[in-house]
């Protein structure tokens, strides 16, 4: 089936990874975060749920990012309840930023226990050593991604805390990647019968571009069949992430394939992670399908931004 007429286009041999690619048997295989490297080949941190039910990080290596995968033979982040309580029942949901000051990436990822899902950051430089920073924002959060450089002197991030007003996208400021605050609502769920009117959450990474912070974030709306989780587009200022210049109507990619459709969690996509080149305006995006598997697709990143001019109303933008 082509995608024709959609702003994503997903790859021919989707799913990308499956569990039965896995070298130790292992329930499910989704919801990854993602980098290019500078030899442009591709990793993904990918979220492995083992028949227990517990998820650990585990990376896979594609020299052209959709296939010919190598997946590492161990885990390269697992629970480590002993000195991490808070990863008792696992890590899952990776998302990945270079940080050009530290020259590592952050691994932004949740950490869950029975206190509930909360964000915790690792760094890394090769995706096989990490270093742990710990818990940086308590339960109950997740959804979380940093900005990749400081703006007036403080590291800023997006994070999906659970509040009064329910799932919303929030941005806080740190001085040192440990100590965070100036906690900030940015973008709240709609109401009704919008396709985000239960929560949203952050999808991937922002999307640096020449007019602003492109945002991929996902919606649920609660439907007589359950939950159906789908992905939007907003647009943020460049010199103030605060600022919500856009944010479209409609969404952009849900569900639609029987393996998207059908699984662990039926009709949700769920994109951690994204990868652009070799060409600027080509975005690659990963993503879990029904909590099972990983799919990818592709968009050029002017033809979202153009989409978002023409699908943006004035009620959709927070004052």
């Amino acid at each position: 089936m082509t995608d024709d007429n959609q702003l994503f286009q997903r790859h021919p041999g989707n799913p990308i990874l499956t569990a039965a690619q896995w070298p130790h048997t292992v329930n499910a295989v989704f919801n990854p975060g993602a980098a290019r490297m500078p030899d442009g080949s591709t990793v993904l941190l990918c979220r492995v749920e083992d028949r227990r039910g517990i998820s650990c990080l585990w990376a896979a290596r594609s020299d052209d990012g959709v296939a010919g995968w190598r997946i590492d033979p161990a885990p390269v982040l697992f629970p480590d309840p002993q000195n991490h309580p808070e990863e008792t029942w696992g890590v899952e949901d990776p998302r990945i930023v270079w940080l050009e000051e530290l020259g590592r990436y952050a691994v932004t990822y949740t950490a869950y226990s029975e206190t509930g899902p909360a964000v915790s950051l690792a760094l890394t430089a090769d995706f096989r050593e990490f270093e742990r920073v710990g818990v940086v924002m308590p339960p109950e959060d997740k959804n979380a991604a940093l900005l990749p450089r400081r703006a007036g002197g403080r590291w800023q991030m997006l994070h999906r805390p659970h509040t009064g007003l329910g799932a919303a996208i929030w941005i806080s400021e740190s001085p040192d990647l440990f100590h965070w605050g100036q906690h900030r609502l940015l973008l709240p769920p709609r109401r009704g019968a919008w396709w985000d009117a239960n929560k949203i959450g952050l999808s991937t990474p922002l999307i640096e571009t020449d007019r602003g912070w492109l945002m991929l974030y996902h919606g649920v709306r609660m439907t007589a069949a359950g939950c159906l989780y789908r992905v939007g587009l907003a647009l943020l200022d460049s010199a103030d992430p605060d600022r919500v210049l856009l944010r479209g109507d409609e969404w952009v990619f849900g569900p639609r394939e029987s393996y998207e459709r059908q699984g662990d969690v039926g009709d949700v996509v769920f994109p951690c992670g994204y990868t652009r080149g070799p060409e600027p305006d080509l975005l690659r995006i990963y993503y879990g399908a029904a909590d099972t598997s990983i799919g990818v697709a592709a968009a050029r990143i002017s033809e979202l931004l153009g989409w978002l001019e023409s699908h943006s109303s004035a009620d959709s933008v927070p004052c």
